[in-house]
């Protein structure tokens, strides 16, 4: 009876280590998460960096509350049906949170339609959506800069320098500024505000301005090389500020410039301001090729994309006001 009683003991004992073995493997798969992530271009630098801070992310997140968190990034390559595409995809496969960083903005809305039909949160970042859209869902969020505020310190960059030292800015000293504008993709709002704001915020400081030439470059250093290159054959060595909509695109007028200085024996600096912060920028800025540069941190947006994409995964609360998160920009110039 007692050996019978120890075997009845010994299977509940192993009878109870098969459930909880079996709770822990549930608990396991409860304990995964699903991030869709669509990018509307994965070459752009900028972009990129955005992505790759979302994937750092999301592992310490995984190694300190052990819950597996699966991101997955797709590159819609500036295409707007290849991303529908993707994020009915993304919803048939019963994603938790899709985050994307829209093509067109203008579209939007069906996006944010379909999401909302499957109960999926949405998070848009780096390219705004329009205004009355957020209202459409309260599961809605923007992360990203305020186009506006960069084009404000773009501004603000070239009127300390033209304080400080004028001629340094006004080199023919005419009483005036010839800029010119490396102008991002056609249709984005930080291609329009960026521009205007850069230009509007020496205007409103009484500083003369000349216009010489804008084009332009979608956000490419390559694009820009060759705008430079057709100014320089216009203008030659009459531009005297560079407004660049990105780092890239100043990247790509500085290596023209470059070009231009050693084949005809030149020393032509303009003042060159970009935006983003990019490593290759503010490299530029160190060595003194780049004048200065609007940081819109790739990293601290991709952070916060996928800390509120955690939470909302997990059920939780996310309080922020008007469901749109700011980063704020930062300005580095070459001292």
């Amino acid at each position: 009876m007692k050996r019978s009683k120890g075997k009845v003991l010994i299977n509940l004992i192993l009878i109870n280590m098969v459930i909880l073995v079996g709770c822990s493997s549930v608990k396991r798969e409860e304990k995964e998460i699903r991030i869709g992530v669509t990018l509307y271009n994965q070459e752009d630098i900028f972009v990129s960096s955005i992505s790759k801070a979302i994937k750092e992310k999301a592992k310490e997140i995984e190694e300190e509350d052990g819950i597996r968190i699966v991101v997955d990034l797709l590159d819609a390559k500036a295409n707007m049906f290849e991303q529908s595409n993707q994020v009915e995809n993304l919803i048939k496969q019963k994603y938790d949170v899709l985050c994307v960083n829209i093509v067109d903005r203008t579209v939007s809305a069906t996006i944010i339609d379909k999401c909302k039909k499957a109960n999926i949160p949405l998070i848009f970042f780096n390219r705004e959506i329009v205004e009355d859209d957020m209202k459409r869902w309260d599961k809605v969020y923007y992360v990203g800069t305020q186009a506006k505020e960069a084009g404000e310190m773009q501004g603000e960059m070239v009127i300390d320098k033209y304080k400080n030292n004028k001629s340094s800015v006004d080199k023919n000293r005419d009483g005036k500024i010839q800029y010119a504008i490396l102008e991002g993709e056609q249709g984005h709002q930080d291609t329009t505000l960026r521009t205007e704001y850069c230009i509007k915020t020496l205007y409103n400081e009484g500083i003369g301005l000349e216009k010489v030439d804008s084009e332009t470059g979608a956000w490419r250093q390559t694009n820009a090389q060759v705008i430079m290159k057709e100014w320089l054959g216009k203008y030659e060595e009459k531009i005297e500020v560079i407004f660049s909509n990105n780092d890239e695109m100043a990247l790509g007028a500085i290596t023209e410039i470059e070009t231009f200085n050693k084949k005809n024996k030149k020393n032509y600096k303009p003042v060159i301001i970009g935006v983003d912060g990019t490593e290759e920028g503010l490299k530029a800025i160190k060595n003194g090729n780049l004048t200065g540069t609007v940081i819109s941190d790739a990293k601290e947006q991709g952070i916060n994309i996928l800390e509120i994409a955690y939470e909302l995964s997990i059920g939780k609360e996310v309080n922020i006001d008007k469901n749109i998160l700011r980063i704020t920009h930062k300005k580095v110039v070459n001292d």
